[in-house]
């Protein structure tokens, strides 16, 4: 992929609530605390997204009886859109990139999410 097809703020905003709505309820009632920010960019132009937190599998009694600052997942618009020549390859990679930061907060790995296609 190469090119670059312009996403507004808000139309990006609203393909990552779009993603986000495509999670199966029963794994998005486990994402509590989690706050998912769009950001222009990140520390590198080749970074789409990140999780910011520490996993499910790794917490143990992370939280109990305590405020707890939320996980944070941030989906980057502009190396996104630098990556696509279309808004139906902005939205196939908006929902990719949620999707893969978001199985980061369940403890997937990213060499498990490239054997699942999810990388």
């Amino acid at each position: 992929m190469a090119g670059m097809f312009a996403v507004s703020r808000q139309r990006f905003e609203e393909l990552v609530a779009q993603a986000l709505d495509e999670i199966p309820g029963e794994l998005a009632d486990l994402m509590e605390n989690v706050a998912v920010l769009v950001e222009d960019e990140g520390d590198s132009p080749d970074i789409w997204g990140l999780y910011d937190g520490v996993p499910l599998t790794d917490r143990g009694g992370y939280g109990e009886g305590e405020m707890v600052l939320p996980d944070r997942i941030f989906i980057y618009r502009l190396p996104i859109c630098e990556g696509c020549e279309s808004e139906a390859e902005v939205v196939q990679e908006v929902r990719v990139t949620v999707i893969h930061e978001v199985a980061h907060h369940f403890g997937f790995e990213d060499d498990r999410l490239d054997e699942l296609g999810w990388a």
